[in-house]
């Protein structure tokens, strides 16, 4: 079972050597660093597994992506409705450590009718959305990628690639697990292509569920009354969009 200790929680004297070198240096090139938290500094920390320079630099990349792409400090929902129509996130409930649960359903995604910058935009809503509606402290969120119906209409290769290179830089140590469903063959040559590009770290948190055993590995996490119908739950599904988060929208998002 996983550790439920606070993410905030330092654990030993190095940690907090660590987060006040890197906190110095980074305000000294980027005043924007003012507006981290403890756990931001925490989280990249912990991705470049508390070397200082590496996590550096990663933030500095990280503040300047922010200001470029995310301008106004969160994504708005008129810059992806195309993509909120299709309703293929939904946002609710939460598992069994406070971590929110986003729900991708894969073949609402139509690969030659997207637009490339607004999947990315699309992405950075969900996962800054998800991120928000965490029950305190919790930090990180859960996703279950729900594969039924996917087919060559749904293949997005340069999407997957755009995607896990913004949750693994942009996102660092926010997923708690991922949860592949309804994997269908095709899907493996997919996979083939996106998995040599996914950290050691992130791979870990990625499971493939066996369909004759989807249910008791979901009610393993969250409880069913977190869960919708369609797999042991009680709930409806929630189109993101639809989902209602305090302090949401924010006026800023590290």
């Amino acid at each position: 079972m996983e550790t439920t200790r606070h993410d905030l929680e330092l654990e030993d004297d190095q940690q907090a050597e660590a987060l006040a070198a890197v906190k110095a240096s980074l305000l000294i090139v980027d005043s924007n660093a003012q507006s981290l938290t403890d756990s931001d500094y925490l989280r990249f920390l912990r991705a470049r597994n508390f070397d200082k320079e590496k996590t550096v630099k990663l933030l500095v990349q990280h503040l300047k992506w922010r200001r470029s792409f995310v301008s106004s400090g969160y994504i708005k929902e008129e810059e992806i409705a195309t993509e909120l129509e299709r309703k293929q996130i939904m946002l609710q409930g939460h598992d069994k450590f406070g971590c929110s649960i986003a729900i991708v359903l894969s073949a609402r995604h139509v690969a030659f009718h997207r637009d490339f910058e607004e999947i990315k935009r699309l992405f950075v809503y969900c996962f800054d959305k998800a991120a928000a509606s965490n029950l305190h402290p919790q930090t990180k969120f859960m996703i279950i990628l729900d594969l039924e119906g996917w087919g060559l209409t749904n293949m997005d290769i340069r999407g997957y690639l755009a995607v896990l290179e913004i949750l693994q830089n942009q996102f660092p140590e926010r997923l708690r697990k991922l949860f592949i469903l309804h994997v269908p063959y095709l899907f493996w040559g997919a996979w083939k292509v996106v998995s040599p590009f996914i950290d050691k770290v992130t791979r870990e948190k990625i499971v493939f569920v066996d369909d004759k055993h989807l249910k008791e590995t979901l009610l393993a996490e969250v409880e069913k009354d977190q869960l919708p119908t369609i797999y042991g739950g009680v709930q409806d599904l929630l189109p993101i969009q639809d989902c209602v988060v305090p302090n949401w929208p924010p006026s800023t998002i590290a």
